[in-house]
This record gives structure tokens, sequence and C-alpha cells, in this order.
């Protein structure tokens, strides 16, 4: 290793000079070296890029060039630990690229993508590497490796396997211009989403056409109005926008507008997304192919808990031959009721829905969100938050304004445990602005590792686009909005209690399909009253919320269970459709995706509307062959969670297991065999039918 290190210092002698003015490149000075991002600006970038390429490229080669035998130490830990400078200044801009964009930076993506992707193929179709890597594996057998040494070397090498190192030099070079320009119709898809996304508003001047909306609602409005300087009150895309909208407005033909608006971003026009989409699933199917797998699917599913896409397809099926029916009940249910109440089409529009399904729900269960979110203050929501995860996990969380966020919105926390040993920084980005795209994810400018004896901890970050504060109210949470926060906060967790040697087995890098377990297992506190009892308080009076309030959340969880479940699997459904093709079909990217979702449609299909042109989480995300994780997840997390019901929803007992076996863990071992540590035994999908109220328990 000390060769190693000193051959890279030679190589990169001459290319340090410019890290003494570029704060991506510096140590930073702040606490834990936390981001400089009051003082970084775009400029920085482009060379932060060069020179982490530069610095990376030369570990690689003296690895490369070490003449010493292939060990673990020289050869596996060492291309762990390369590129650490490109590792940050990457996480740093591909996050802010996220949250906080603008067209320079989108420019400058685009400049560092093929650079990224040369870089990639620099390090998986490097031959003297593979080899020395390939030379480590076939004595692992005779090797005395700690376990987590163990699954590194199998790892590093099915993924020099998986990337292409086995090609012929014919094909390698086919692979680095297919990745080169898969790179580039990804982050076009993107950038179209949120151009698309940010393109429309919905301008009302005139104030009969709020009739149904609840004041919040039109304080949202007449704030988004002022903030673009027009007159009378605007409406967007953004969730806290939309969705109220669609849920409130008396207004069916403004409902129809904002609903066609939302579900055709980026068909056709300026922005548009659907040869992209097939650009993408086409050039996917290519180096699946290169690669020696029948379809994209077979090649994603290779490394997961599912492992193959017939065991992918079955799971939904499961899950789906009980939930349509039932979520065919739901929506007759509705639709009666809306006949019933002056509604008189012949069939419920998708943009009659959330009107006709909120007006349901509130005479059945006399609750909704204009009687909640004054309970939900975000101010109060925040500790409530921290106090779960230190009743569960012992975590402090004490804001740290000295250290600095890359927008003004954001803050800043510094996680402790019980100890006071510093675990983690926590940035947290809550509300809604044109520079961030919508949805909400956690995500992290750096995980941990442990590196020559020194460990890094992590900097989490949460992104969120919650209803922002009015001139006459503060922010108030949905009750949906709560359980989103709890949601990205397990996540957040699992990144904070990551504890290991090597950041890719650390925090969230685990199997696709097992990293929501975390997260969704969070949601479930936000519906018990044991927990809502302690932070639930009305922002004006100060009144805890009335138990019969909280009943009648318990009582409404599973309103609309099947309809929206069938709705989940859909998008696993048309992600498995897309991604199990062999060739491009015939049908354009509309055509395709109704014809896929045709056998789970529970409601009109608008004929224009299209999923596919704004899915990021297939098209640009980490979840391409790989949506279905969100269900499998719920299976997983019904299960697990009601092993805290049996004990004690804070019962630190079994709190420190899933700790243990969970959290901390990574992907240090296979995912099945963490989860059976935990529970006990694997889980079924008729656990989470059941907890949906989908099926019973005969």
């Amino acid at each position: 290793m000390k060769r190693i290190a000193a051959a890279a210092c030679i190589a990169l002698a001459a290319i340090t000079s410019c890290k003494m003015e570029n704060p991506l490149l510096t140590e930073s000075p702040l606490p834990y070296g936390a981001p400089q991002f009051d003082k970084i600006e775009n400029k920085h970038y482009m060379p932060a890029f060069e020179q982490g390429i530069k610095e990376a490229k030369a570990e690689i080669d003296a690895i490369v060039a070490n003449p010493a035998e292939p060990t673990f130490e020289n050869t596996i830990q060492a291309l762990e630990e390369s590129g650490r400078t490109l590792n940050n200044v990457a996480s740093i801009f591909y996050n802010i690229l996220e949250a906080d964009t603008n067209e320079e930076l989108q420019a400058i993506a685009e400049k560092i993508s093929p650079m990224m992707t040369e870089y990639s193929m620099y390090v998986s179709l490097n031959e003297p590497l593979f080899q020395k890597v390939k030379a480590v594996y076939e004595k692992r057998d005779g090797m005395d490796l700690d376990p987590d040494q163990a699954k590194l070397l199998e790892d590093t090498f099915k993924g020099f396997a998986r990337g292409g190192a086995n090609l012929s030099p014919e094909d390698k070079e086919k692979y680095s211009k297919i990745e080169e320009e898969l790179s580039l119709v990804q982050l076009t898809f993107g950038n179209n989403v949120l151009a698309a996304t940010n393109a429309y508003t919905l301008n009302i001047t005139d104030e009969e056409d709020l009739a149904g909306l609840p004041d919040f609602v039109k304080d949202q409005g007449k704030a988004a109005a002022a903030e673009k300087g027009v007159d009378g009150w605007v409406f967007d895309l953004s969730y806290p926008s939309y969705s109220p909208f669609m849920q409130y407005s008396t207004n069916r033909e403004l409902r129809r507008q904002m609903y066609m608006a939302y579900n055709t971003k980026a068909v056709g026009g300026e922005f548009d997304n659907l040869e992209n989409t097939r650009k993408i699933v086409d050039l996917r199917i290519q180096s699946a192919n290169l690669l020696g797998y029948g379809t994209y699917a077979d090649y994603a599913l290779e490394d997961r808990m599912a492992k193959d896409k017939a065991t992918v397809n079955s799971f939904l099926a499961e899950l789906l031959a009980p939930s349509v029916p039932a979520a065919k009940a739901e929506v007759e249910a509705i639709y009666r009721y809306a006949k019933e109440n002056g509604f008189d089409d012949t069939e419920l529009r998708p943009w009659d829905f959330s009107y006709w399904s909120e007006k349901y729900k509130d005479s059945k269960y006399s609750i909704n969100d204009e009687m909640l979110k004054p309970y939900f203050k975000l101010e109060n929501c925040i500790p409530a938050v921290f106090d779960l995860a230190n009743r569960l996990y012992g975590l402090n969380f004490t804001e740290r304004p000295d250290i600095p966020g890359y927008n003004k919105d954001v803050k800043v926390y510094d996680v402790t445990d019980g100890t006071g040993r510093h675990m983690a920084l926590f940035y947290a980005d809550f509300f809604p602005r044109a520079s961030k795209r919508g949805g909400a994810w956690m995500t992290e400018f750096r995980g941990q590792s442990i590196v020559d004896g020194v460990e890094y901890r992590p900097f989490i970050s949460i992104v969120t686009n919650f209803t922002k504060p009015t001139e006459t109210e503060p922010s108030l949470l949905t009750h949906y909005e709560l359980t989103t926060f709890l949601h990205e906060f397990g996540h957040a967790i699992h990144g904070m209690l990551a504890e290991g040697r090597y950041g890719s087995q650390t925090g969230t890098s685990v199997a696709r399909d097992f990293v929501e377990l975390p997260s969704q297992i969070m949601e479930n506190w936000g519906y018990e009253p044991e927990y809502l009892n302690t932070f639930a308080k009305h922002y004006q009076t100060g009144e805890t919320i009335p138990e019969d309030l909280i009943a009648k959340i318990v009582e409404s969880k599973n309103y609309l269970a099947a309809y929206m479940q069938v709705r989940q699997l859909q998008f696993g459904i048309l992600d498995m459709a897309w991604h199990t093709l062999t060739a491009l079909p015939e049908q354009g990217t509309i055509e395709f995706e109704k014809a896929a979702l045709a056998p789970s449609s529970v409601i009109y299909s608008v004929p224009e509307c299209c999923i596919s042109t704004s899915f990021n989480h297939i098209f640009t995300g980490g979840y391409s062959a790989g949506y279905y994780s969100y269900k499998w997840a719920e299976v997983l997390e019904a299960d697990a969670f009601s092993l805290f019901k049996e004990k004690g929803i804070f019962n630190r007992e079994v709190a420190d297991s899933f700790r243990e076996n969970i959290l901390s863990k990574g992907s240090t071992c296979d995912e099945a065999v963490l989860y059976r540590n935990f529970r006990g035994h694997d889980p079924q999908p008729q656990a989470l039918l059941e907890k949906l109220g989908i099926v019973t328990n005969k």
C-alpha cells in the first residue's frame, strides 16, 4: 500500500497546484470536513472534475504498475479507496444538480457526462487491472479474509465482469460508446422533465374559479403569484400545489387542465421525451446484449434479492391478482357516491378521482387534510422525527448554523449518539423551488468509510417538496407529507448508522430491492397514537390532536389501499415491460405503455397521457428494472414492523436488533441473510395483503 501511495504521489505532483484556490479540492476547514457550500461556485466544478479524474487515473495506474504480486490489500482495497477526490466532487455536483440547479450547471453536466463515462470505462475495461483483480479472486479460497473483505472481493470481480471486462477489444469500444450516449440521453431526459414541470402554471384571476379550495390552498396560490410577480393565484405541478388543487377544486374544467398538464409532461413540444424514452431502452438493450444478457432486466436483477425477472413478474402478479378486483370495487363505490351527489358523467375521469375520493373519504371518515394540517406544523414535526430517532437509536440532533448549506432553505444538524460520538452531518431541504426537481429523496455528500485507519462519518441529506409557509400560516404538512418525511428520514438513518470499512458496502449501498425497507418501516409510526400524541398540536391553540381524530387517521389508513397498491404495481409492471424487451417495439411510447398497463387498468385511461416520459425513477434514476422494489420492501417492512407491534413501538431491544442486523450492516452480507438474522424467517406477500386489508387472515 505504501508503494502504491508513493507512486500515486509522484504521478500527481504536477497536477496539484490548482487545489489551493478551489474549495472543492482543498481540505475543508469546517467541522468534520463539511463541504464549503458558501465558497463553491459554478466555475469550480469543471477544474475539480478534471483534477479528480487525473488523480483517479493516476491511482489506477499505480495499482497496475505495482510489481508486487496482486493481493487483497494492494489491488482490491487499493481500488476501493481510489478516486476519493473525484467521488467527493461528483457527490456534491450531482446532488446540487438535482436540488438547486440552473442552466449553467446543466451545461456543465453535459460536458462532464462523457468525461465521467470515459473514466468509468478507463477502470471497468482496463485489462491489466482486471487481470490483477482476477488473480486475487482466483486464489480467494486460500486467503484468510474477513467476511466483509470476502464480499468486497466477490463484488469487485463481479463488477468488472458486469462492466464489460470480459469483452473483446472491439466490443469494449462499442460498449464505451453505448454507455457514453446513454449517459447523455438520460441527462437530457431528466432536464426535460424538470423544464416541462416548470413550464406550466395555472394563473387564476377570477376568484370564482377558486371555488372549493381551502384557505391554505388559496394562500399558497396567492404567495406563488406574488413570487412570480403576477396578479391573482398561481398553481403549478409541484406536489404541494397540484395535489390539493385536484382534491378540492370544484371547477372540473380547471382540474382537467391541471391533470392533462401533469400527465403529459415531456410529451411532445419543446421538452419532448417520447423518443428519448425509446433511445434509453434501446441503448440498455444493446448494452445488456453485449454483456451476454438477453434483456436489461436480466442484467439489472442479477445482484438484487429477486435475482431474475421471473421472480419479479410472479411477485407482481401475486399482489395484483387480489388487488385489481378490490380496487375496481373502491372506484365503483366512489362513482356511486359521486352520482348520488350530482355527478352526471357516465364514468369517473382521472381528473375527477382525487376530488370525489376526497369527498367520499370525508363523508365516510369525517377526515380530510384541511382538518389535519393545523396539527402538523413542520417546526413541530422536525423535532418529533428527531425524537423518534432518539427513542429508537439514541441519536441526538443539534442544529449547526455555522456549517453552510447549499441553499438558504437548507438546515444542517450535527448527529451524535448517546455517548456523544459524532455519527453524521444531516442536511434538510424541505421546500419546493424552480431549481429543484419534484418528489422527495435521500442522498449523501459523503458516505461512511475507514481509510488508513481514519474513519469518515457520512454527510446525509434529505430533499423534499413540502408545503411552504405563507404570509398567514407556517408550513403545515398533510399527513401524507408527514409519512413522506418519515420515509426519507428512514433512508437517512440507514446512512447515519453505517458502520464498516468500505464505502461501497456501507449505509444505503445495498440491493435496490432491500434499500426501501429502512425507509418504509418508518412510515408506520405516522399512524401510531402513542407517537402522534407526543407532538401533533394545533399550531394556533396548542391543543393536542384529539383522540377521535387520531382514530380516524388509523381507521382511514387503508382507504383506497387496493387502488393505491394497483397504481404502484402498475409502475413496476411498466418498468418491467420496458426492461424485458429484446428489441424496440413497433408501437410508439404511448401505445406501448397503454398496452402494458391495460390488463391492470381500474379507471379510464386518457389516450394522450403518458407516465413513461417523466418517469425519472426508471429512466434517469437507479430504479430501472427495479421499481418493483417498493412493493418488495413493503412486504419486508410489513413483516418487520409486526415485531415492533408485538414488543412495543419504542422497544429498544427490537430497535437495537434492527440497527445491528439491518441499519449498520450495509451490504457486508447477503441481504436475505441480514433480514433472517433480524426477523428469524423469510417474509411472505400475504403479510402485506393482510396489512392493507385486501385479504384477511383466515
